[in-house]
């Protein structure tokens, strides 16, 4: 396994169907990204939960995962569960985002998540941000639709042991799920360590991606 190192990341997009998205998908790169790059600009779009407690749990909750940036969240009203019946808000927002700035990287569901509104976000990614590297990040859920990843963030087990505590403090609203705890967030990201020979890893899928192997 060869790792490749981005020469710079000056600027992130992180674009999450639903608050808590981008701490479960994402949290433990969030960390290590951002303790690395201190006034790393961090532009955040969520779609659902604005006006709610929700929302008030996501800016507490990306301020932590977030240590040091420069994080400009927002969080739309749009209803759960409704992001097809709502295409063309989604598409407005996520186009809006695009022309307020320009990332290094782009954060996203997986084009292959089950859950419609996560699937739907995924596929509005390359219409507005067409020539930038967009991981998408995976989301364990009941409906068993891991896959396989080819983009792997390796952890070290004080990132993945903060990842779980972050979730635990900052989305009360999500305790009484059955699938959120501390076994399931440490068991996928322990799966995905092996599989790119670390202890613990976030992984990503990508479509496309450009190698300068000619570079310095």
């Amino acid at each position: 396994m060869i790792g490749f190192r981005p020469a710079a990341v000056g600027g992130v997009v992180l674009l999450a169907a639903h608050c808590d998205d981008l701490a479960i998908g994402a949290g433990g790169s969030l960390l290590t990204l951002c303790s690395a790059r201190p006034g790393l600009r961090v532009d955040a779009l969520v779609l659902s939960g604005g006006g709610t407690e929700r929302e008030e749990e996501e800016h507490a909750a990306l301020t932590a995962f977030c240590p040091g940036a420069d994080l400009r969240l927002t969080v739309l009203k749009m209803p759960d569960g409704r992001l097809p019946a709502n295409w063309e808000e989604a598409k407005a927002a996520v186009e809006d985002l695009r022309s307020r700035t320009d990332p290094d990287l782009v954060l996203a569901p997986n084009p292959a998540d089950a859950h419609q509104d996560h699937r739907g976000l995924a596929k509005l990614v390359p219409t507005a941000f067409r020539g930038h590297q967009a991981l998408g990040y995976e989301i364990v859920k009941w409906d068993g639709d891991l896959g396989r990843p080819s983009v792997y963030q390796p952890l070290t087990p004080e990132v993945a042991e903060a990842k779980v505590t972050l979730l635990q403090q900052h989305y009360p609203s999500q305790r009484q799920r059955p699938w959120y705890d501390r076994e399931a967030f440490l068991g996928l990201a322990r799966i995905r360590g092996i599989e790119c020979q670390s202890r613990y890893a976030e992984a990503f899928y990508t479509s496309k991606m450009t190698l300068d192997l000619a570079g310095g």
